[in-house]
């Protein structure tokens, strides 16, 4: 039992590296082509919508596909129960929008948001279609065949949107990417689940659910609307431009968190749900996740900090260049953000969701406090207000940790601390190669083989151990996938 849960957990892993980062791959190539076809006004307009659509999506779902994951014993009824509210709440959902659609276009000050909104919001009656079929290959752990569906879509519809860009669409050519991608989802996943609703409908289902689905609902309610909270505030008073600036900058941002966030949802927690009564191991593989995910992400994020602007500028040219202290600003805000989602993602698994949603609403009123102290201060002091609540946040999440698992302060720190501290110093290290009179590609490229050189033999040097267990761990993870 003990190999096979280890054998599934690398599986998993794996393969869920293979799906975030592919889709965070394909999304950036495609994203670099966009940007360099389309004005920052086309992305700001679309950025305005994702909050109506993330928030959606959250209600459709409503916590019921973590929860069928969690439960043991899941039956047809209780799966086909699922679909049938999902359905009725998408499309509930898009007529909300449908008549919404002028009251969002007038708080915008944006008149042509009302044609583009209604036909993006056609999304939300898409999602629903597979969104069980993905539940049950979650239950199945079989992430090959979500890797496979979800980089198709992304393939295809970037692609889309490329032709349309190219022919002169602007801002329609970002609308039919997202529709097609879900339309290809929905195409697609009956090839590799064979699964069909019946028409049973079951309120038990519902009622036993409901104590663990309507925190997990909260807290990615919670999620959109902060996620997004900034969006809302600069398209509100702010040009669109600055819309399009901040979500460029947050797609680079979204590499390190969004990525390693997703890797760790969706690998994880159907893992850490069978082994939820055995305190002991949980601990154990939590600290291996805490160890293993600070040792890739901090020193991502201090590189991706110090190399902002050659990257801004090699990867979608100057006329972006306002994005990098955006892009600086949440990945400082954000270095927390995976160890976080580790925190919460176990506290789960151990059944204590309304524990995770305090944390969440704790985060979110942390952020919203300094939203309102620091909004008159203009928007980069707004996103200094989100590094701190972020870091605080975050600590709250170790007392929890602490309690639950039994795993102390100092031990908590001493699985990340030393990567964070290697990370900054090695960061500091390099960060001289700016003041080189370079071309932004030249040094983007110097930068990337000083820090990379630096942080393994700093790995070496000082911790020897970890050198090794992080090298055998990636090699592993590279034969499972090749």
């Amino acid at each position: 039992m003990g190999d096979n849960l280890k054998k599934n957990m690398i599986g998993a892993i794996a393969w869920s590296s293979v799906n975030i980062f592919g889709i965070q791959f394909i999304q950036l190539i495609v994203g670099i082509i966009l940007a360099r076809i389309l004005l920052p006004e086309d992305f700001g307009l679309i950025g305005v919508i994702y909050i109506f659509i993330g928030f959606s999506t959250v209600l459709i779902d409503a916590g019921f596909g973590q929860g069928l994951i969690r439960k043991q014993d899941a039956t047809t009824t209780d799966f086909s129960t699922v679909f049938i509210l999902n359905i009725l709440i998408s499309v509930l959902m898009y007529l909300l929008l449908y008549v919404s659609a002028p009251f969002i276009a007038s708080f915008f000050s944006q008149p042509e948001l009302i044609k583009l909104s209604r036909i993006i919001f056609i999304c939300v009656l898409l999602y629903p279609l597979y969104q069980i079929q993905l539940v049950l290959l979650y239950k199945k752990l079989d992430y090959k065949s979500i890797s496979i569906v979800n980089i198709i879509s992304i393939s295809i519809s970037g692609i889309i949107a490329t032709i349309l860009a190219l022919n002169h669409f602007g801002v329609w050519s970002l609308v039919y990417q997202q529709l097609s991608f879900h339309f290809i989802k929905v195409i697609v996943f009956p090839f590799f689940l064979k699964w069909k609703p019946s028409l049973s409908f079951s309120f038990n289902t519902v009622r036993n659910l409901w104590k663990f689905t309507v925190p997990i609902m909260s807290q990615g309610l919670l999620n959109v609307i902060f996620n997004q909270i900034y969006i809302v505030i600069i398209g509100r008073f702010y040009p669109l431009k600055q819309v399009g600036y901040f979500t460029q900058a947050n797609k680079y941002n979204e590499t390190v968190n969004v990525a390693t966030q997703g890797i760790i949802n969706s690998s994880t927690f159907p893992l850490l749900s069978k082994i939820q009564d055995d305190k002991e191991r949980s601990l154990r593989i939590y600290r291996k996740l805490i160890s293993s995910t600070a040792a890739i992400t901090f020193p991502l994020s201090l590189f991706l900090f110090i190399a902002a602007e050659p990257v801004i500028i090699t990867l979608i040219s100057e006329k972006w260049i306002n994005s990098v202290v955006f892009l600086q600003l949440l990945l400082l805000g954000n270095i927390f953000t995976p160890l976080f989602a580790i925190n919460t993602n176990i506290l789960n698994a151990q059944g204590l969701s309304s524990i995770t949603l305090k944390l969440e609403v704790l985060k979110k009123s942390l952020i919203l406090i300094s939203i309102v102290g620091s909004f008159r201060f203009g928007i980069n002091n707004m996103l200094i207000g989100f590094i701190i609540a972020n870091i605080i946040a975050y600590s709250f999440s170790m007392v929890y940790i602490k309690k639950t698992l039994r795993h102390f302060y100092k031990h908590q720190l001493s699985d990340f601390l030393y990567y964070l501290i290697l990370a900054f110093v090695v960061g500091g290290l390099s960060y001289s190669i700016n003041f080189i009179p370079l071309h932004a590609t030249l040094k983007l490229l110097l930068l990337l083989i000083v820090f990379i050189t630096l942080y393994i033999s700093g790995l070496r040097l000082f911790f020897k151990n970890s050198y090794y267990i992080l090298r055998d761990t990636i090699t592993n993870k590279l034969k499972n996938i090749f």
